[in-house]
């Protein structure tokens, strides 16, 4: 614990910080310690995001040891073994010597001291109000809520636990600070954007289509898993909604696919690769997807108008479709 309270100077404590003119976020803020691996880059995503958004609302900061898994993808996170935020102005020694960086990630040193430190406060609350372990109600938890305030009120460091924590009118404030934060490393960001620049040569609009398969044949019974065919009718209703115009689809799953599943239609296919296929769904014009997370951050990063299929009979209809504030726990 004394190496989140203590004032030494590498503590993530005691890192310099932007300070907004009525509050210093070292004297007065909260930091909020995730404390709980929550499923996979979106669904971390979505979560570390609702901090930020959080932390920018109130003037507090954010340490998310769960992310060392994707860290490296970003410009942000690669540079700070504690994935800090706001972005620190001092780089932590550990982050130095990149050797060490790198065992303390692969390792998962830092997420097991983290996790266990914030089991421990919630049995024996040594630090008093100093410190507090806060899980998820079931379901959804309003972080700008007077509940979940009320259960924090008193507390300068706050373990978190959970992935249902959510503060969508926070995140709709800050999206611009929140997208430029997680900016993926340049290798990434330039192969997102070939992939979507490749059908824009051809087409006047490109939609992008989230085909979630594997883990959703299982996942909620099967609820949100539809066949390759019926994304294609999908496609082709949506595409009569742009008369004159040519549409084309990315097309990005987490199994293989080919154009002959898709006739009559323009297609293009992601790479496979989480990071590449979730950034370039944020170039197109339009998002297409199942309920999920992944979709949402496509979504929310590019700032483009998303549709979830919530069942196989729902129609496609291009006035529906809205801007993901990251508020919808997928279920």
């Amino acid at each position: 614990m004394s190496s989140l309270v203590s004032s030494n100077h590498d503590s993530p404590l005691s890192q310099p910080s932007s300070l907004p003119e009525h509050r210093s976020r070292l004297e007065d803020g909260k930091l909020f310690v995730i404390a709980l691996r929550c499923g996979r880059l979106a669904n971390r995503l979505t979560l570390f995001a609702n901090f930020i958004a959080l932390a920018e609302e109130q003037g507090d900061r954010v340490i998310n040891v769960t992310f060392h898994s994707y860290a490296d993808l970003f410009e942000t996170t690669r540079r700070d073994i504690y994935c800090r935020y706001p972005v620190a102005k001092q780089r932590s020694w550990w982050d130095v010597i990149p050797p060490v960086a790198g065992a303390i990630r692969k390792t998962r040193a830092f997420y097991h001291a983290t996790r266990a430190v914030g089991r421990l406060n919630e049995r024996f609350p040594v630090l008093g109000r100093a410190a507090v372990t806060v899980r998820e109600r079931p379901e959804y938890e309003a972080l700008e809520g007077p509940e979940f305030q009320g259960r924090i009120k008193d507390a300068r460091v706050v373990f978190v636990y959970g992935f249902c924590f959510r503060a969508p009118g926070s995140v709709r404030r800050h999206a611009e600070k929140i997208r430029a934060y997680f900016q993926p490393i340049e290798k990434h960001d330039l192969a997102s954007r070939r992939i979507v620049e490749r059908l824009r040569q051809n087409a006047d609009v490109v939609v992008g289509v989230h085909i979630r398969h594997g883990d959703y044949r299982e996942w909620r019974h099967g609820r949100y898993f539809f066949s390759a065919s019926r994304y294609a009718s999908w496609m082709r209703e949506f595409a009569e909604q742009f008369p004159g115009r040519k549409v084309a689809f990315l097309v990005c799953s987490n199994e293989p696919r080919h154009a002959g599943e898709f006739p009559e239609l323009s297609v293009g296919f992601g790479v496979g690769s989480a990071i590449e296929d979730i950034y370039a769904l944020a170039r197109c014009d339009y998002v297409i997807a199942p309920v999920g997370s992944f979709s949402q951050w496509a979504s929310f990063y590019g700032n483009k108008p998303l549709f979830h299929l919530r069942d196989s009979n729902v129609s496609v209809e291009r006035g529906k479709f809205i801007v993901s504030d990251l508020g919808e726990v997928p279920r």
